[in-house]
């Protein structure tokens, strides 16, 4: 074990799958002291717990929904009753339900971004008081490569990551001056849930993942940990001065 986020407390929405739950699993391997994981599969998250907590760190599950106001208040103040503290938050939630725009009912807009970009608003807006009250931390949000490079057929789903991105953008400017970093991950297509759900609801998801392999000049889909990699990065010390950025692990989708 590394200690690289030694003595850290994270907590992680979305903390039971995909890039979430490999983040989690990576900070514990590298010290935090304790990983909060927020989902609303406990199933999921118990079994990220179970892990976390073999590689030596506390786990805590909290099954909530993202959108739920009242969570994340309770959920933090809960955090740091019982760990003192609350040094990483990592905004890994996220839903797509694919379609153009004309496809796109008003009520699957709503959804999209309440879980998206509501969801993200929501743990930052509770999470960013106790890190301003001990004058650091570091807030990691997850936006996708086509939110600066577009894409076809998931409009709702596109429009909510550059949401976060400029929410990141501006939140990071808010509150540099107090020792709060906040930055966005741009991952491309990972191998995630989320990404098999995403191929299959199409008609042709064989074709449809051709394309998108396709498009990533290394020609292949990136794997969780290698996102949590640059989690690991934005959480850790070493990221000191950096902050209102977006750091690509896109397997070159964006040059490209």
């Amino acid at each position: 074990m590394s200690d690289r986020l030694k003595g850290k407390v994270a907590l992680i929405t979305g903390g039971g799958s995909g890039i979430g739950r490999a983040a989690a699993l990576l900070f514990a391997q590298q010290g935090a002291a304790a990983v909060v994981l927020v989902d609303q599969n406990r199933a999921e998250a118990e079994a990220t717990a179970a892990e976390i907590e073999q590689a030596g760190s506390q786990a805590l599950v909290v099954e909530a929904d993202v959108t739920n106001t009242e969570a994340p208040h309770v959920t933090v103040t809960n955090v740091v009753q019982q760990f003192g503290h609350l040094d990483v938050l990592m905004t890994a939630a996220g839903i797509s339900v694919g379609r153009d725009l004309l496809k796109t009912t008003p009520e699957e807009w709503d959804f999209v971004f309440d879980v998206n970009v509501k969801g993200t608003y929501l743990w930052m807006r509770a999470g960013i008081p106790p890190m301003i009250d001990q004058c650091s931390g570091s807030v990691i949000t997850v936006a996708s490569q086509l939110a600066v490079n577009g894409g076809r057929g998931n409009a709702a789903y596109i429009a909510s990551k550059g949401a976060i991105v400029a929410l990141t953008r501006t939140t990071a400017n808010d509150y540099a001056a107090h020792g709060v970093r906040v930055n966005s991950l741009l991952p491309g297509a990972t191998e995630t849930p989320l990404l098999a759900r995403s191929f299959a609801r199409l008609a042709d998801p064989d074709s449809a993942r051709q394309r998108s392999l396709a498009r990533h000049p290394m020609g292949r889909f990136g794997k969780a940990e290698e996102v949590a990699q640059a989690a690991l990065y934005l959480a850790s010390d070493e990221s000191a001065f950096t902050t209102g950025t977006e750091i690509r692990v896109d397997g070159g989708w964006i040059a490209g």
